[in-house]
């Protein structure tokens, strides 16, 4: 569970791949390779065997793409990470792209590349990533040819073998409904839909549909596997039999049949004549060619998973309550010890990152962190996922801002937090950026929205007193986050991109909204809350849906300017404050209490 921070990826690791890469190309009769950060599984964080893109260039982000050419080499990223990725790529062997716009695709359209051949891996990306891709090739003219091998696979010699976590069953008191109602009740939704068999290729669809849990990926505690489900409820599910124990068929019971995951194909083929729903958004091209090629109707169909997962149900929600209020007393023990500690000038970023670990350990109900801790002093703040290791290691100066952005996963929910703290006196500057970024957060708190509203919809009220000053940040505003599962989790979410999916009662998302002052400092304030269910406004025409808020934690009063508050966002902070010392200070005692109830005094 501890979290490690010796340095990984970096100019070195680009350095030292690039020519075994090159090598593999010309052996392959390739002039280069496009390289997804995507793994066979579309997970966020992956297994250490599927960091084809950090071992091919040594970015070490959570997205992002790159061209490896004979001669050439360029890395594409979004605004997360335009400061990480200067510091990862070797000067001179790589160049930066943005993911975003023109993106990876529409780089390429434009380049001349008549009479290169360009090879991808069908496994690694989308149906429709690939028809993009296959597009932009053309405008290029360059060939595209598929590799039944990845050329990183090959040079990739001291590759990590694949993750053999076992998978147990996850109790229906976390779980809110077992697995067979899950599977009768999406399956009559199959048959509605007129398709016999909808292949399921999300870990985390696939854990929460069967109520099973493991530890194949990084953080997130992930079987890998793929499953059928059938429209009259029964399933098939693929895993590796090494990480099956002998209470799985029991709790799987006799509506799923078991096979090892090397039997998809042939499982695959089977569905011959069948409609069959495929998502193209997180299954891989290689499942829509298999099943075409079969003879099936391959039906390009959202993931029935998906929104059902979303929708957190009571019991989720009520174990989400307990998690927050366990957590918000672990890190408010850690902010006790960060003001009496964090201010002397010796602690270390990585000493913090050790210390709130620590608290959330000492709950004896911590399974795992949510994410890597990102715990970033003075100008590391500035990057958006900065994550401290041994090389960039800094110590909390006083003047500057610390900014701790954590989380852990308990069985009962899955939190992540971020507080700004100030080392010392901040600056009027600091006072004011960090208020501007608490409007926004209260504005999106106590937002109320009809039905059928989108995040889009949504993300200017966190950004509105930040664009007053002329200033914004370059990241969403808030991304859905499962029931001891992911802690990134779609397909809602609140970002200036659009979106098209409603936001539903028990839905939970994050709430934040940040700044950062490139080479300084940054800025963010991150809790989580879920979607409540309609309720009439006195005197309004419509129900309207709201949020709760689950996060419990003080907010830094030193970076508060009240006269930049309104009377309602004042009255906001308070109440909210008082209810983090109702719920958390009963589980705190001694100088971690009485430092509590100081931090939650009214303004």
């Amino acid at each position: 569970m501890r979290q490690t921070y010796e340095v990984i990826g970096g100019p070195a690791v680009g350095q030292a791949s690039l020519p075994l890469l090159r090598a593999a190309l010309k052996t392959a009769g390739l002039d280069g390779l496009y390289i997804p950060h995507d793994d066979e599984y579309q997970n966020e964080y992956l297994p250490a065997c599927y960091e084809r893109l950090a071992w091919a260039t040594g970015f070490t982000g959570s997205a992002g793409a790159a061209f490896v050419f004979l001669d050439s080499a360029i890395v594409f990223v979004d605004g997360r990470y335009t400061l990480q990725v200067k510091q990862q790529l070797a000067p001179g062997l790589f160049t930066i792209g943005d993911l975003v716009d023109p993106g990876a695709f529409g780089w390429l359209a434009t380049q001349s590349m008549a009479g290169k051949k360009i090879g991808y891996d069908p496994k690694l990306m989308s149906p429709d990533a690939l028809d993009r891709l296959v597009e932009a090739a053309a405008k290029s003219g360059a060939t595209l040819v598929l590799t039944a091998t990845n050329p990183i696979d090959t040079a990739w010699k001291d590759r990590p073998t694949e993750p053999l976590h076992a998978v147990v069953p996850h109790d229906v008191k976390y779980a809110g409904e077992s697995s067979s109602s899950k599977r009768q009740r999406l399956g009559k939704m199959l048959a509605e839909q007129k398709v016999d068999a909808a292949v399921i290729t999300s870990p985390a669809s696939i854990a929460w549909l069967f109520n099973i849990r493991g530890g194949d990926v990084s953080r997130t505690p992930l079987p890998l596997g793929r499953a059928f489900l059938y429209a009259d409820g029964q399933a098939e599910l693929f895993l590796n039999p090494k990480k099956v124990g002998p209470e799985l068929g029991g709790h799987l019971g006799n509506e799923v049949t078991l096979h090892p995951e090397t039997a998809v194909e042939d499982r695959l083929k089977a569905l011959k004549g069948k409609r069959v729903s495929v998502d193209p958004s997180v299954a891989s091209a290689w499942f829509f060619n298999t099943l075409n090629t079969a003879g099936a109707n391959a039906v390009r169909s959202g993931d029935p998973v998906a929104l059902p997962r979303a929708r957190k149900n009571a019991v989720e929600i009520a174990g989400d309550r307990e998690a927050h209020r366990r957590d918000g007393a672990a890190l408010s023990r850690f902010l006790r010890w960060f003001d009496e500690h964090g201010q002397t000038g010796e602690v270390t970023e990585i000493d913090c990152a050790m210390k709130v670990e620590e608290f959330r350990e000492a709950t004896g109900s911590l399974q795992d962190l949510s994410f890597n801790s990102i715990s970033s002093a003075g100008p590391n703040g500035a990057i958006n996922h900065y994550r401290p290791d041994t090389q960039t290691n800094r110590k909390l100066e006083r003047g500057t801002l610390f900014l701790l952005d954590s989380g852990g996963q308990y069985l009962d929910g899955t939190t992540d937090v971020t507080r700004t703290m100030a080392i010392g006196e901040p600056t009027d500057e600091m006072k004011d950026r960090n208020t501007r970024v608490l409007k926004g957060h209260i504005a999106l708190s106590r937002v109320r929205f009809p039905k059928g509203t989108t995040g889009s919809a949504l993300d200017v009220l966190a950004r509105m007193s930040l664009w007053e000053a002329g200033v914004d940040y370059d990241h969403g505003t808030g991304h859905g986050v499962g029931s001891y599962l992911g802690v990134h989790e779609g397909p809602h979410r609140i970002s200036k991109a659009p979106n098209t999916v409603p936001l539903e009662p028990g839905m939970v998302l994050s709430n934040e909204p940040g700044f950062y002052k490139a080479n300084a400092w940054g800025i963010r304030i991150e809790n989580l809350q879920y979607v409540t269910e309609p309720s009439a406004i006195p005197g309004g025409e419509r129900e309207m849906l709201g949020f709760d808020t689950l996060t419990l934690a003080p907010f830094d009063r030193r970076l508060i300017l009240p006269n930049l508050l309104t009377e309602t966002e004042w009255s906001w902070i308070n109440a909210y404050h008082a209810r983090v010392l109702a719920e958390v200070g009963p589980l705190l005692s001694g100088d971690d209490r009485a430092w509590l109830a100081e931090a939650c005094r009214p303004l």
